[in-house]
């Protein structure tokens, strides 16, 4: 069984060693400060602020070694390399809506650095799926959460 890789953005690779950076440095030090003082309260058996530092400690360590696996796997595309007005991962991608007559403007990103309210969408939710291979002037109609929606791709960017 072969191991998919973690496709990011040159901005989404970023993201991912900043957040591992975070971890390792700020963190995990915290948290073992606050283990540590936990402990000096006594008791460890009904020391609810030494279990929480627990549970926290895993939270951490299991958000380390995800972040790690990804960027063991991680393969970059940049943007910035692609051009034409065909739409690939990384395009930046005008759209109408053509129930409501309104623009949207989406860029295509791995899922660790979509944020819908910045309009970045993961390759994986159904409208990036819908526009992918797709070209400038195309309509394309998709199955939304809310029912079928249609929309008209308008330009296509690599930015």
């Amino acid at each position: 069984m072969a191991v998919e890789p973690c496709v990011v953005t040159v901005a989404g690779l970023e993201k991912l060693r900043t957040r591992l950076k975070r971890l390792k440095e700020v963190e995990r030090s915290q948290n073992v400060r606050d283990i540590e003082e936990a402990r000096a309260h006594g008791d460890l058996k009904e020391n609810a602020e030494y279990h929480a530092a627990k549970e926290r400690q895993g939270f951490i360590d299991g958000e380390l070694r995800m972040i790690e696996d990804k960027l063991s796997r991680v393969r970059v595309i940049d943007p910035t390399q692609l051009d034409g007005t065909r739409v690939k991962f990384g395009a930046t991608v005008v759209l109408l809506d053509v129930d409501k007559n309104e623009e949207v403007t989406y860029q295509i990103v791995g899922e660790d650095e979509a944020d819908i309210g910045r309009g970045s969408i993961s390759y994986l939710a159904p409208i990036a799926r819908a526009l992918i291979g797709r070209d400038e002037g195309d309509e394309i109609v998709f199955a939304a959460p809310g029912g079928k929606r249609s929309y008209e791709i308008v330009e296509v960017r690599y930015e």
